[in-house]
């Protein structure tokens, strides 16, 4: 693997890193988050707002 490749490598999984202890930290303290998932925005979490277009986790639309 080149020098470039480990660089993003490394990058990559900092990123992932910081997402879930993002995310983690959120569905800890009860709020939403909105996320990428399966193409679409969706609002997930037990306060997650009701929004006309926006599917909430467990909801497809």
């Amino acid at each position: 693997m080149t020098q470039g490749h480990e660089h993003e490598a490394m990058v990559l999984d900092v990123l992932k890193r910081a997402v879930a202890e993002a995310l983690e930290r959120k569905r800890r303290l009860g709020q939403y988050a909105v996320i990428w998932r399966e193409g679409h925005v969706v609002c997930t979490g037990p306060d997650a707002p009701v929004v006309p277009g926006v599917p909430s986790a467990g909801k497809k639309s």
